[in-house]
């Protein structure tokens, strides 16, 4: 993916990176779905657009437990209470 943010052409993820202080190739994972963010990542995010960063960790720990559901575990036995 060349763009992020809209999908009509947006900002490039090379523009983006620039602005957040972040190099490419780290944007790029993220927004490959082949890196999660950070909470370094969230606060550069969360400077730039405007949204607080616990929403963009929210975000990735919702993403990261659903990932983690949907895979096979053996059965767990509750303890006595």
């Amino acid at each position: 993916m060349d763009t992020v943010l809209r999908k009509d052409g947006g900002i490039s993820v090379t523009e983006f990176a620039k602005k957040l202080k972040v190099s490419r190739v780290a944007l790029s994972r993220v927004v490959n779905q082949k890196a999660g963010i950070s909470p370094e990542l969230a606060i550069r995010l969360g400077m730039a657009l405007n949204m607080p960063a616990e929403g963009w960790l929210k975000m990735q720990l919702s993403y990261d437990l659903w990932q983690a559901q949907k895979k096979a575990r053996p059965k767990i036995q509750r303890l006595a209470a």
